[in-house]
């Protein structure tokens, strides 16, 4: 009897095409795993592309977990413009001559919006106000108020000041930027606010996001050559790299397995969600301390 091959738990790192939602990808991977059970760590717009972390069968357990870490971006943010979305893919609001913005003034803007900052997400993004998204709200042509909410965005930087003309003629500066951020940042939002900040507009025109936690862009790889050969990084290895590691002896192994809430090493107090390992290099869970004990998140072994 032929038995279906089965799928590795684990992760692909997928560097994710412009056009393609964040569900297109997990859709097309379900595909290529054959397996339903693929889910992905923090979305992509379509326009976006670079590092999307999927996992696959029981690695979707990490990704909750994933979701919430540090990532880095490379774009272009043109001031001069303000479109509906805040990116390239809506239609232009405003015009604005741009072309007295000075470098000092870019400056001034970029390190306002550093550090630990308070941001109104799109109007278009997938945030739920009163349970409804934002994107559809702003559709049926609602007016409402998105909330601002802290996030942090560790590193924002203007690597080059373009000077270009809009379709509609107006003089615009185009700005090569890259930021990193924590979860639920908005790089679109930044190039918003720069622009309001700076009087003439502003909106993105390319995104690409080159890391998420540990997961770099070097290590992504199409969803073409997916097809060709399915690459997973396995479940114990991605775990590894993405949270600290505590090693725990067989019996602590077997008590943990089974529910038992185990006494925490001082030093992973406020680490967030902790890898356990058993003997033989075993990846058997995800937990946290509280009060001084191991809450499981998930378990694996």
């Amino acid at each position: 009897m032929n038995r279906k091959p089965t799928t590795p738990d684990g992760l692909v790192i997928v560097d994710k095409p412009s056009g393609f939602t964040s569900h297109d990808v997990v859709a097309k991977m379900r595909g290529i795993a054959r397996t339903r059970r693929v889910g992905h760590a923090g979305t992509l717009d379509p326009m976006a592309t670079g590092v999307l972390v999927l996992g696959v069968e029981r690695a979707t357990k990490l990704l909750g977990h994933l979701a919430l870490t540090e990532k880095e971006y490379l774009g272009t943010i043109r001031l001069g413009q303000n479109t509906l979305t805040d990116d390239a893919e809506g239609e232009i609001t405003s015009s604005t001559d741009a072309s007295a913005v000075t470098r000092e003034g870019i400056d001034a803007g970029v390190a306002g919006l550093t550090g630990d900052i308070m941001q109104v997400p799109s109007r278009v993004s997938a945030i739920k106000i009163n349970g409804v998204r934002s994107y559809k709200r702003a559709r049926e042509g609602e007016e409402f108020d998105i909330p601002a909410r802290p996030v942090t965005v560790s590193s924002f930087s203007v690597y080059d000041v373009r000077e270009a003309v809009a379709e509609d003629g107006t003089p615009v500066l185009d700005l090569v930027v890259s930021v990193v951020c924590s979860s639920g940042t908005y790089i679109r939002a930044l190039a918003r606010d720069l622009g309001a900040g700076l009087g003439v507009g502003g909106h993105l025109t390319a995104l690409r996001r080159t890391r998420v936690g540990p997961y770099k862009l070097d290590s992504a790889k199409t969803l073409d050559q997916l097809q060709q050969e399915l690459t997973v990084m396995p479940i114990a290895e991605a775990a590894t790299a993405a949270f600290p590691r505590w090693d725990v002896d067989d019996r602590r192994a077997r008590l943990l397995t089974n529910g038992v809430r185990l006494e925490m090493p001082d030093e992973y107090a406020g680490s967030g969600a902790v890898a356990v390992f058993g003997p033989e290099r075993r990846f058997l869970a995800l937990v946290e301390e509280q009060r001084g004990k191991a809450k499981s998140l998930a378990v694996f072994g």
